[in-house]
C-alpha cells in the first residue's frame, strides 16, 4: 500500500518506520519534565551555593565567623528536637486513640487534622495574645492564683526559646497524626484482642503490639517531622525577632532583608540545613525502601482496629481546646477590641476592626492573590504529580529517570521553604527571566515547594489501586491515555481531592517563602498580615489571622462539597 504525496508515492511502512516507539515517546516526556522540574527545584540550589563559594568561600566567612553562631546552631537544634518529640508523642498517642473511639464518636477522627486548617502565622499570634507576659489574657487568669499572685508580669514568657518549641511541636502534632492513624488503621484488631485476651493492659498492648508495628508510619512521620522542624520561621520570627532568639532560618532572612542584601552569607547559612534534609531524605529512603507499605490491606479477615475506650474520646476533645479552640478565641478577643489591653469589658467590644479590614484595598488584593496562586499551583501540580507518580510506580523500563525524579519530588520536602524563597529571590531578580514581585514567581514557588505533596499522595492511591485495573483495561485494547483517563482517574478522585485540599490549606498559609518573594505591590495574606504585626496593628493582626482562617476552611469545605465528607479524613 502507497500513499500519495506532492512528491510522489510513499510507502506506509516506510513511514511508519519514522514512528517514534511508545517507550521513546513516554521517556523523552519523562525527560523533558524531570528537566523541568530540576530547573525550578535544583538550579536554585546551585546557584546559592556558588555564591556562597565565591571569593574563596567569603559567604561561609560572614556567617560562619560571628560571635554568636554556635548559640544560633543550638537553638536550631534544640528547636528540631524538642518539637520532633512533642509531635512524635503526642501525635502517635493521638492517633491510638483515635483507633480507640467508640464506633458513634467517629467523627472525632479528623479534630487532630483540623488544626492543619488554621495558619501557623494565626496560631502563633493567637497563642501571643494568649501568653505575652504583661497583657496575654492566660497570665492574667494566672496571676490571680496565690502562686503568682501580685505579679504584674508572667508567669509564662511565650517569647523564649522553650515556649517557641512547644508551640511548634503542637503545630507539627498534626501531621504526625497523619501518617501514624494511617498506619493504625492498617493493624487488624485481631492483633489487640489477642493481646488483651493474653492479660496485656492498654499500656501494654500499646508499647508491645502497636508501637512496633507502627515502625514504618513512626520512621516516616518522624523524618517529616524533624525536616519541618529543622526549617521553622514562622514561630522564630515572629515571638523570638524582638528576644534576640535566633535560627538559621531567621538569620537567612535577615541577610536577605538587610540593606544591602548578603546572598551568600544566607546561602551559607541554609546550608547544613539542606545537608541535613537531604541526609534525613536518603535514610527515609533506605529504611523503607520498600514501597508496599503502601499497599491495602484487604480481605475478608482483616477487621480494622475500634474500641469503646471513654479515656480515647477525651483525649481529643482535651487536644482540640488546647490546639485550636483556645488561640482562636484569643484571636477572636482581640480581633473585637480597639486595643490589645489585659483588661477588657463589654463596652470595648466592636467590629470596626473587621469593617476597616474590608474597606482597606490591599487586604482585599492580598486574599484575591493567595486565593488565584494557590489554586494556580496546585492546577499545575496535579498534573504534574500524577505523571511523576506514575514513572515512579509503573515506570519499570525507565529506571533511571525513576530515580532522578523519586530524589527531585523528594528534595522540597527536605530543604526548608525559606531557602527555596532565598533561591528563587536571586534566581529571578536577574536575566533572564526577571519575574521577581510578580505573582508568577509567587506560583512558582508554591509549585515546587508543593511538589512532594502532589507525587507523594497520588503514588499511594496508585499503589493501593495495584495493576490490576490498568492490566484489564489495556487486555480490552484501550490505550494508556483512555486507561488514565477512564479508569484511574476516577478511582483516584478521593486522593486527587484530598491532595488538593491539603496543598491548598498549606498554599494559602505559606508564609516563608512568600516573605521574600513578594513585592510590597503583590501581597500574599500571611505577609500583609506580618506587616501587621511588624506595625503593632494587633487588632488588625487578629482579624486579618481570622480571615486566613476562614478563607482556607471556605477552600476545605468546596473540597469536601465535590470530593464528600471523607476527603478532609484522608488527607
Amino acid at each position: 500500500m502507497t500513499v500519495a504525496t506532492p512528491t510522489g508515492p510513499v510507502s506506509s511502512t516506510s513511514a511508519r518506520s519514522f514512528a517514534i516507539p511508545a517507550h521513546w515517546r513516554s521517556r523523552i516526556g519523562y525527560t523533558v519534565l524531570l528537566a523541568v522540574l530540576a530547573y525550578l527545584v535544583v538550579l536554585p540550589m546551585i546557584r546559592l551555593q556558588a555564591l556562597a563559594f565565591e571569593d574563596g568561600a567569603q559567604g561561609y566567612k560572614s556567617e560562619y565567623g560571628r560571635f554568636d553562631i554556635a548559640e544560633t546552631i543550638w537553638t536550631t537544634i534544640a528547636l528540631a528536637l524538642g518539637s520532633l518529640i512533642i509531635a512524635m508523642v503526642l501525635g502517635t498517642f493521638l492517633a491510638f486513640a483515635a483507633s480507640r473511639l467508640p464506633a458513634r464518636m467517629g467523627f472525632l477522627k479528623i479534630v487532630p487534622i483540623l488544626p492543619i486548617v488554621m495558619p501557623a502565622v494565626a496560631n502563633i499570634v493567637g497563642w501571643a495574645f494568649l501568653l505575652s507576659p504583661g497583657p496575654g489574657y492566660l497570665n492574667v487568669l494566672l496571676r490571680k492564683l496565690p502562686w503568682w499572685s501580685g505579679s504584674d508580669s508572667g508567669p509564662i514568657d511565650v517569647y523564649t526559646v522553650p515556649w517557641i518549641i512547644i508551640l511548634t511541636g503542637f503545630g507539627l502534632t498534626s501531621f504526625v497524626y497523619l501518617f501514624v492513624s494511617a498506619g493504625m488503621q492498617n493493624i487488624s484488631s485481631e492483633h489487640l484482642e489477642a493481646a488483651q485476651i493474653s492479660g496485656s493492659s492498654t499500656t501494654g498492648v500499646f508499647f508491645r503490639v502497636v508501637l512496633p508495628l507502627l515502625r514504618p508510619s513512626l520512621i516516616y512521620g518522624g523524618g517529616i517531622a524533624l525536616l519541618l522542624g529543622l526549617g521553622q520561621f514562622t514561630g522564630p520570627l515572629l515571638l523570638g525577632q524582638n528576644t534576640g532568639v535566633n535560627v538559621l532560618t531567621t538569620d537567612m532572612y535577615r541577610r536577605v532583608s538587610e540593606s544591602p542584601s548578603d546572598f551568600a552569607a544566607a546561602a551559607a547559612a541554609g546550608s547544613p540545613l539542606v545537608i541535613l534534609g537531604i541526609i534525613v531524605v536518603l535514610v527515609q529512603k533506605f529504611l523503607l525502601g520498600n514501597q508496599s507499605r503502601f499497599v491495602t490491606h484487604g480481605g475478608k479477615a482483616f477487621a480494622p482496629t475500634g474500641g469503646k475506650a471513654r479515656w480515647a474520646t477525651a483525649t481529643l476533645v482535651i487536644y482540640s481546646l488546647v490546639a485550636l479552640v483556645i488561640p482562636l478565641i484569643g484571636l477572636i478577643i482581640v480581633s473585637l477590641t480597639p486595643y490589645w489591653s489585659s483588661s477588657l469589658s463589654w463596652s470595648l467590644f466592636t467590629l470596626d476592626n473587621f469593617r476597616d479590614l474590608f474597606d482597606t484595598p490591599a487586604v482585599i488584593e492580598s486574599v484575591i492573590t493567595s486565593v488565584v496562586t494557590s489554586f494556580g499551583a496546585v492546577i499545575i501540580l496535579i498534573p504534574i504529580g500524577y505523571v511523576m507518580a506514575n514513572l515512579l510506580v509503573r515506570g519499570r523500563r525507565h529506571r533511571v529517570l525513576g530515580m532522578i525524579g523519586d530524589l527531585i519530588t523528594a528534595l522540597p520536602l527536605g530543604i526548608p521553604a525559606v531557602i527555596f524563597g532565598v533561591g528563587f529571590l536571586l534566581t529571578y531578580t536577574e536575566p533572564p527571566l526577571i519575574l521577581y514581585g510578580t505573582r508568577t514567581v509567587i506560583v512558582l514557588v508554591y509549585i515546587v515547594l508543593m511538589l512532594p505533596f502532589a507525587t507523594r499522595m497520588q503514588m499511594t492511591a496508585m499503589l493501593a489501586l495495584g495493576n490490576t485495573y490498568t492490566e484489564a483495561s489495556a487486555t480490552s485494547g484501550a490505550s494508556p491515555m483512555v486507561t488514565n483517563i477512564r479508569i484511574m482517574l476516577p478511582l483516584m478522585r478521593p486522593a486527587i481531592l484530598s491532595a488538593v485540599a491539603l496543598m491548598f490549606i498549606l498554599l494559602t498559609h505559606e508564609f516563608a517563602a512568600s516573605l521574600l518573594v513578594r513585592a510590597s505591590t503583590t501581597q500574599v495574606m500571611g505577609t500583609l498580615l506580618y506587616d501587621m504585626w511588624q506595625n503593632g496593628s494587633y487588632p488588625q493582626v487578629a482579624a486579618m489571622a481570622l480571615l486566613m482562617t476562614a478563607v482556607t476552611t471556605v477552600g476545605v469545605g468546596a473540597a469536601m462539597a465535590v470530593g464528600g465528607r471523607n476527603v478532609l479524613s484522608k488527607l
